[in-house]
C-alpha cells in the first residue's frame, strides 16, 4: 500500500509540473509577443503579479498568466485567476466529473430538452439514433441526414475549437467514414446571420458566453466575446481565431479585437471590416437561453457556451464546454470576472 501510495503521489506531482509547464510556455509566448510590441512591463507593477501568485494562491506557478494580464493591461490587477490556478484547483473543486458531460455530444439535447441544438443524428457504439434516440437503421442515415439540409457537420465527443470536426456533403457522406471516426453528433450546417457574414468568415461565428453559479445558487453572466474565422478556414481554430470582446450589458463590439497571441486589430484582417460600432444579434436572447441552459445543469459551476444566431436570427447552441473553459482572454480583455466568487480560498490546503 505505501508503494502504490508513492507511485500515485509521484505521478500526481509529474502531472502538475507537466501541467504547469504548458501553462507557462503558453503564457510567456504571449507575453514575449506583447512586449515585442508594447515594450517592456513595468517591472514594479510584474512584482505585483509574483507577490500575488505566491501570498493569494500559494505558489508562484500561477505568476506567468498573472504576468501575461499584467502586460497587456500595462498595470497589475488584484482579483485575476491564472489559467492553470483554474484549470488545476477550480474545475476539479467546483465541476468534478460533472464538467467532462459537456465532451459527450449525444447527451445534450437529451440533458436539456431544448431545440437550441442544430442536432440531426447521433452515432454511439456501433448505432445511429435520431434526435428522438430511435435506432436508424444504416441504409437510412443518409435519408436522415439530408432530409432539410445539403451539408452536415459530423463532430466526434471531446471535439472543440475545430479538431474532431468534419464537413460533409450528399457527394462525400458516407457511414462507413463515421463508424470510423468514432462516437459524435451529426448536425445541420447553419447559415449564420447577417451580422457575422459581413466580416468574410467562412467558418460559422460564435458568440462566446461565461456564465457561473455563485454560492448561494444564482446565476450569472461574466464574460462574452466574438470569436471570428479566417476565410481560409472551414472551422473557427484557436491559432488563427479573432477574439473580440464584448459590452455584458449591450452586446456592443469593443474597438478592438485580437489575435491569438493577443495582438489587437480594430477590423478583420481578411474582409477589413470594422469591429467598432457593431452590435451582437438577439444578444439579449443568447443571454436569455445560456442560463436558462446552465440552470439545468448547476453541478458544474462554471460553463463556457458557445452560441450562434442564424440568418434568421434563431439562436443556436453550438459548443458548451463545462470542463477547462477558456478564462484566461476574457480575464485579461475584461477581468477580474469572477474576483467576487472567492476561488483564490479553493487552493489546496485551505
Amino acid at each position: 500500500m505505501q508503494v502504490k501510495r508513492l507511485v500515485k503521489h509521484s505521478w500526481e506531482n509529474l502531472s502538475r509540473r507537466r501541467f504547469d509547464w504548458k501553462h507557462h510556455v503558453e503564457a510567456g509566448k504571449i507575453l514575449r509577443a506583447i512586449e515585442e510590441r508594447h515594450g517592456k512591463t513595468d517591472p514594479a507593477q510584474m512584482r505585483l503579479a509574483d507577490a500575488y501568485a505566491r501570498d493569494v494562491f500559494g505558489d508562484t506557478c500561477y505568476a506567468p498568466w498573472l504576468h501575461a494580464y499584467t502586460a497587456f493591461n500595462r498595470t497589475f490587477k488584484e482579483g485575476w485567476i491564472p489559467d492553470n490556478y483554474y484549470g488545476w484547483i477550480v474545475v476539479p473543486k467546483l465541476k468534478g466529473m460533472y464538467g467532462k458531460i459537456s465532451h459527450l455530444k449525444p447527451l445534450s439535447r437529451l440533458l436539456f430538452h431544448d431545440d437550441v441544438f442544430p442536432d440531426i443524428g447521433y452515432y454511439v457504439n456501433g448505432m445511429f439514433f435520431s434526435v428522438d434516440h430511435v435506432a436508424i437503421p444504416d441504409a437510412k442515415v443518409a435519408e436522415l441526414a439530408f432530409a432539410s439540409t445539403d451539408t452536415v457537420v459530423f463532430k466526434l465527443d471531446q471535439s472543440m475549437q475545430g479538431r474532431g470536426v468534419f464537413l460533409m456533403n450528399r457527394a462525400n457522406f458516407d457511414v462507413a467514414r463515421i463508424k470510423q471516426l468514432g462516437n459524435g453528433v451529426l448536425q445541420r450546417f447553419i447559415v449564420q446571420h447577417e451580422s457575422f457574414r459581413q466580416f468574410a468568415s467562412k467558418a460559422v461565428a460564435t458568440i462566446r458566453l461565461t456564465t457561473v453559479v455563485d454560492n448561494a445558487g444564482d446565476i450569472s453572466l461574466r464574460a462574452c466575446f466574438l470569436r471570428l474565422g479566417r476565410t481560409t478556414d472551414s472551422f473557427i481554430r484557436p491559432d488563427s481565431e479573432i477574439c473580440v470582446p464584448a459590452d455584458l450589458a449591450s452586446g456592443r463590439l469593443n474597438r478592438e479585437g485580437y489575435s491569438s497571441d493577443w495582438m489587437g486589430v480594430d477590423a478583420h484582417p481578411d474582409s477589413r471590416t470594422r469591429f467598432e460600432g457593431v452590435t451582437l444579434p438577439a444578444y439579449e436572447q443568447c443571454v436569455r437561453k445560456v442560463i436558462e441552459l446552465h440552470a439545468k445543469v448547476p453541478y458544474a459551476r462554471c460553463v463556457g457556451w458557445d452560441v450562434t444566431v442564424d440568418a434568421d436570427e434563431q439562436v443556436m447552441l453550438m459548443e458548451w464546454n463545462a470542463e477547462h473553459n477558456d478564462v484566461k482572454f476574457s480575464e485579461a480583455t475584461q477581468g477580474p470576472c469572477f474576483s467576487d466568487l472567492k476561488w483564490e480560498k479553493l487552493k489546496l490546503g485551505a
